[in-house]
């Protein structure tokens, strides 16, 4: 969530990074409404503070009134101070009406894009900051097949089955498919502890607060799975159980940077598209993925950034995958993130490349909305910066894994990922 004072006293940077997003001159009259809204509360605030000191101050009188003997000045005091207890409420139902409304405003307010961000209409318009300068896997001598029929080939993932016990969008792994899947989640898990991060073991759902809190909501809430029952939600992503570990908390400079990892399934109801790009594990309901949280002070966290993107590529590096980095222009960057890098790696079989992982930083946006400050010394507590990466979704890795790696008789194993499944081919 923006800060108000950011909207006030840095409008034209609001309005040019918004018109990044494509907001039109009435999307862009929300931030004028906002404004109004703060000075109108500021106004019936400062209303009821002065109707409370007023309604005190009497009340101090009365007693002094009785003492002295003037009842009947005591009684039209009294009668007042009821009269100004009624006001109090009717102008606490006013701040109430007039902040609801205000969080309203600023909850629909996406973030600002860093200057860096290149205004566009969508995906068509990302920039490739990194592109892959090696050959892409081709194959001879054989028909190369899509990592759907692989699955069914070698008994890995059964597709079938999960629309059987569940429906579309909830492969089964089994065999050496599910080895590998779990083979992936410990390399990835052992990788962020090297780099040091915690591993955390999070809830898989999360209650609106926390959701909120993060940016889930209201913005994505169609995406995620709701249970009704108990008002509670499916994660989307480990990053929202994590990054809310320090809501409401102030922190130490010296703990700063806070690195986080944890490994969890993901569920998203990922409604829309159908075909070849949702074909087989391309998407998915439920997925697992490793998940990278800094919370970090704002003057480190775009060399943070930075390091966290090293940290993707240097594990698909590791994984012998083609790769490319791209940087999210205006239209198609998430609504809580100033900055978004995304790593594509290339799924030879489809012929096409696949997103596995975005790293982003949202700076204030998200601790502003989960009140994480920190503090430096005797200083007024300031609002952290917080980032997050896939390291890495693990879908279209095993997608991307078996069909670059195969050959006429089987597939391949990279070198790195052996001691975690034990074998190093799949015939």
């Amino acid at each position: 969530m923006l800060e108000i004072n950011i909207l006030r006293s840095e409008k034209d940077r609001v309005v040019a990074g918004l018109r990044k997003r494509n907001f039109n001159d009435d999307d862009l009259k929300n931030i004028d409404r906002i404004l109004d809204l703060d000075d109108n509360r500021k106004k019936v605030l400062t209303n009821l503070e002065q109707l409370k000191a007023e309604s005190n101050q009497k009340a101090k009188e009365i007693g002094a009134l009785f003492k002295s003997g003037k009842t009947e000045e005591a009684n039209t005091l009294r009668n007042l101070v009821a009269a100004s207890k009624e006001q109090i409420k009717e102008q606490e139902e006013q701040v109430r009406a007039v902040m609801q409304e205000l969080d309203t405003a600023l909850l629909d307010l996406p973030n600002i894009p860093h200057p860096s961000v290149v205004a566009g209409k969508g995906e068509d318009d990302n920039e490739i900051v990194k592109d892959w300068s090696g050959e892409l896997p081709a194959f001879e001598g054989f028909e190369a097949l899509p990592h759907w029929d692989l699955a069914d080939k070698f008994n890995l993932i059964d597709f079938k089955l999960g629309v059987k016990i569940t429906g579309s969008g909830f492969p089964v792994f089994r065999g050496k498919g599910a080895q590998l899947e779990r083979a992936l989640i410990n390399f990835f898990l052992a990788q962020a502890s090297k780099a040091g991060y915690e591993e955390i073991v999070p809830p898989l759902m999360v209650n609106a607060d926390t959701a909120r809190a993060t940016g889930q909501l209201p913005d994505k809430e169609g995406q995620m799975y709701y249970v009704e029952k108990d008002d509670l939600y499916l994660i989307p992503t480990a990053e929202v159980p994590v990054t809310n570990i320090y809501r409401d908390e102030i922190v130490s400079v010296d703990k700063l940077p806070i690195k986080l990892t944890g490994y969890t399934p993901c569920f998203r109801r990922e409604a829309g598209s159908y075909g070849s790009d949702v074909k087989g594990l391309n998407r998915v309901h439920q997925f697992d993925k490793v998940e990278v949280v800094q919370i970090a002070h704002p003057d480190q966290s775009y060399a943070i950034l930075d390091e966290m993107v090293s940290h993707v590529e240097a594990l698909l590096i590791q994984l012998e995958l083609p790769y490319r980095i791209l940087r999210l222009c205006g239209g198609d960057l998430g609504f809580t993130s100033a900055l978004t890098y995304d790593f594509e790696v290339y799924s030879a079989a489809q012929g096409k490349w696949l997103e596995v992982s975005s790293v982003s930083n949202f700076e204030t946006f998200q601790s502003n909305r989960l009140k994480l400050r920190y503090r430096e010394g005797n200083e007024k507590p300031q609002l952290t910066h917080t980032l997050n990466g896939s390291a890495l979704a693990l879908a279209r890795i095993v997608a991307a894994l078996l069909e670059n790696n195969q050959d006429e008789n089987g597939i391949s194993i990279p070198t790195v990922l052996q001691p975690y499944t034990g074998f190093s081919r799949i015939d």
